[in-house]
């Protein structure tokens, strides 16, 4: 990940005046041209930029010699993975500079070559069936006759030829592509091809603000490059470039809370309208990882009704059935939906993508026209000039789809206007592929609930502080650059873990930043809120400040600091959204029960529920006393933790294959049989630990508090397993066909059958802070504090550690 900088000194001869001259230059690393102390070109051999064009005609008033500076770095387009992409990198990897030089390009050569390979594309694409592919062949043929590679005076005719077939139009009920250059990076290279193609349009997704990373892009070059920023703003107003996506990051869509998805949407439309004069009426996103069903109705209170992505194009199992259409969100919001045809935001303006476009388009019939992005879209380069001039000549010729550069704008302006047949997909945009990001490097996961719950502390007790009076000044811009530094982490390759190391450690620094920041912030909208209540009275007997910030009153058990330093238990009682000083705690109903069995099993019980554990800490018995309702089947173990084997095809960081499955190993290794902790009163509790595989080991402390309708598990592993996947399983008595999912600001059913491919591509899915397993009158449900990647199939509820 080092760069270096290279002095380059160019001189060049007089004698090529009125020639158009380029500086090449070749490297298996990523570089940057500086001229005048200003970016204007990246080079990338992978992304097909490996010069940069001096002149397209050299004058004798424009400078013969100058002084360039290159930036290379010590990755290619996708890192500098140890042969892989996606491996760790490789750090006794060289990089090599092989060629700079100072050349003259020959446009007309260029021109010729690009027409011989539309002309050979169409012969051989269109089919023996189609007269335009024996055009265009015997087209290619007459021009290898015509030119004379010793005399460039025979250029221009052969070029004729070409143009001859080019010219010739399509009927008016031809397909219309329309093609948007994108990528996800390199906004120098694509201002630079604006200057020279007026007609290029250019989305650009990447929206972020004031925050380290990518996340930054639109103000990193406003602070660090106002020059090409201006021009990106010149751009904007011109059309050209067009900021699309709405959101701060391109975020994953299924594992930020409701609130955060909010966030984004309100940090990303705020951004356009401050900066470009107005927000994006498009939703743009289109790597990641899955979408929530509740993405519509955030996408419709923010201003945006059309959503575009291709990432559904990965699904391993199902073929999505359509490419245009409206989805439905759980509240019923509908937006008009694109997949490009062509399955990718990378394409390269070649006849073959222009075809698949068409053949491909699942809505032929409803919709006439559909999307192209075209540009080394996945790890940034964007387009080429080469891609353009493919393009130019695919514009109105017969045979081959009509193509014309585009806007997002326009394209959604003519689906709408033909969306009267178009079918609705109710509920999530399921990928089916991925499915072990929901579980991959669980520090990030965990920081980040965590983070969304301190934040939404600290703006409740904030709030409060405020409505009560006095000096306290709501701390608007601390929080904003919170939620903008977990706003980041939420960026599609951060959150769900496939994300390099360095990128992992950044993360984590920035969610201590927002734990201790928010620490802080919520210490002083305490004092504000309750300083009076906090300083101690003569007189008074000891007591303790409760804050709830949940919307219900609460009473659980606590644990408080007495005078001796000592930690002491209270069941206390906090009204909705306040707080309360205890003195006196409550006396619960029935104090906790824990006994230990002969055979080394222990029980415990509150009055609400009974638990049975056997000395492995599995649950062999859970029952609502009231009901005698017993939940966990005859002969079965809840709390069992499984270990499989996680060897997917490829993706490893990503993946996990329904395959994975067939590898179950019950966890029965025992380090340390299960023993009461704390014998019973206001809280009982139990504790074991386990071996895992061949060196981890797992701690659990189950605890069951007074007046307390749930169990609650307390689980730390100590992890050192390689290509290994660690679940726990709670099987209930219970039988329904659905099992309940919480979603942001919501909920969803999936099946808990595999009756259809659709239901066992679902094999491993998402979940927030809870799953329910219910039938009528009874239900079991699994909470969380930090997972998301969970199961239900059959009347196994299974949470992904």
């Amino acid at each position: 990940w080092e760069t270096c900088w290279f002095k380059v000194e160019l001189s060049i001869p007089p004698a090529w005046a009125g020639r158009e001259v380029h500086f090449a230059w070749e490297s298996d690393g990523e570089g940057m041209v500086w001229r005048d102390a200003q970016p204007v070109q990246g080079l990338t051999k992978e992304g097909e930029k490996t010069s940069y064009i001096l002149t397209s005609s050299l004058k004798e008033t424009e400078p013969h010699s100058l002084t360039l500076y290159v930036e290379l770095a010590c990755n290619g387009l996708f890192g500098a993975g140890k042969g892989s992409m996606i491996a760790p990198p490789d750090p006794d990897r060289r990089f090599t500079l092989s060629k700079a030089e100072l050349v003259v390009f020959n446009r007309d050569v260029y021109e010729l070559l690009v027409d011989l390979e539309i002309l050979l594309d169409m012969a051989q694409l269109l089919g023996e069936e189609n007269q335009r592919s024996f055009q265009a062949l015997y087209t290619a043929n007459q021009m290898v006759n015509v030119c004379d590679v010793t005399d460039p005076s025979t250029f221009p005719a052969a070029r004729d030829l070409a143009a001859a077939i080019f010219s010739q139009r399509n009927g008016e009920s031809q397909h219309t592509i329309h093609a948007v250059g994108h990528c996800h990076i390199d906004w120098v290279t694509v201002v630079h091809l604006m200057e020279r193609n007026p007609e290029l349009t250019f989305a650009c997704s990447q929206l972020r603000l004031t925050v380290p990373w990518q996340a930054q892009q639109l103000e990193w070059v406003r602070s660090c490059y106002p020059g090409l920023y201006a021009r990106i703003q010149d751009f904007v107003a011109k059309g050209q470039f067009i900021p699309v996506g709405g959101t701060w990051v391109e975020m994953d869509g299924n594992l930020p809370s409701g609130e955060s998805m909010v966030r984004q949407f309100l940090q990303g439309q705020r951004f356009f309208q401050e900066q470009f004069g107005r927000i994006c009426s498009e939703f743009w996103l289109p790597d990641t990882f899955g979408y929530s069903a509740q993405l519509p109705q955030l996408m419709r209170g923010c201003g945006i009704r059309r959503f575009l992505t291709q990432k559904l194009s990965w699904n391993l199992v199902n073929t999505f059935p359509h490419h245009t259409f409206f989805w439905e969100g759980i509240d019923g919001s509908c937006v008009l939906t694109h997949f490009p045809p062509g399955d990718s935001y990378g394409m390269h303006g070649r006849v073959e993508e222009m075809l698949k476009t068409v053949k491909n388009n699942k809505d032929k019939g409803r919709v006439n026209h559909s999307a192209l992005l075209f540009g080394f879209g996945d790890g940034g380069g964007g387009p080429t000039q080469k891609m353009l001039d493919r393009m130019k000549r695919m514009s109105d010729t017969d045979g081959l789809p009509r193509v014309q550069l585009s806007t997002p704008d326009r394209l959604f302006s003519v689906l709408e206007k033909e969306s009267s047949q178009l079918c609705t997909w109710v509920g999530e945009l399921f990928l089916e592929l991925h499915n072990g990001t929901y579980t991959t490097q669980a520090q990030i996961k965990k920081g980040n609930r965590e983070c969304e719950r301190i934040l939404h502390d600290v703006e409740v007790l904030s709030t409060l502080a405020v409505a009560r009076g006095g000096a306290f000044h709501y701390p608007a811009s601390q929080l904003q650059r919170l939620w903008r530094l977990l706003l980041l982490n939420q960026f599609h390759d951060v959150l769900p873990g496939s994300c390099i190391q360095l990128v992992v450690e950044d993360a984590l620094q920035y969610y201590a930043e927002i734990r201790r920041t928010g620490a802080r912030l919520q210490e002083e909208a305490v004092q504000s809120l309750c300083g009076d209540l906090l300083q101690p009275k003569a007189g008074s007997t000891e007591s303790t400040l409760l804050l709830n910030t949940l919307p219900w009153e609460r009473t659980e058990v606590i644990s408080r600091t007495g005078p001796a330093g000592t930690e002491t238990l209270a069941l206390v009682t906090v009204p909705s959204m306040g707080y309360a000083v205890v003195r006196e705690p409550l006396l619960p109903p029935q104090p906790v029960a824990v006994s230990k069995q002969e055979d080394g099993s222990i029980a415990m019980e509150n009055g609400v529920i009974a638990v049975h554990l056997d000395a492995m800490g599995r649950l062999t018995s859970l029952r609502l006393v009231d009901s005698e309702r017993e939940s966990v089947p005859d002969g079965c173990y809840a709390n069992q933790f499984a270990l499989f084997d996680d060897v997917p095809l490829y993706w490893d960081a990503w993946d996990v294959m329904d395959y994975h499955l067939e590898t179950r190993k019950p966890v029965t290794t025992l380090l340390k049989p299960l023993e009461i902790t704390l014998a019973g009163g206001l809280r009982g509790s139990v504790s074991f630990s386990l071996r895992i595989g061949e060196s981890s080991t797992l701690t659990q402390e189950i605890v069951l508090d007074a007046t307390c309708p749930y169990l609650r598990f307390q689980t730390q592993v100590e992890w050192k397993e390689a290509h290994k996947f660690l679940k726990v399983e709670f099987p209930v008595q219970v039988r329904s066909t659905n099992a309940t999912y919480e979603i942001q600001f919501g909920h969803l059913q999936r099946p808990t059958h595999w009756n259809t491919s659709w239901d066992w591509a679902r094999f491993e899915v998402w979940t927030h802070k809870w799953l329910d397993l219910s039938e009528h009158g009874f239900g079991v449900a699994l909470l969380n504090d930090c997972k998301y990647g969970a199961s239900a199939h059959g009347n196994v509820l299974s949470l992904s550690l």
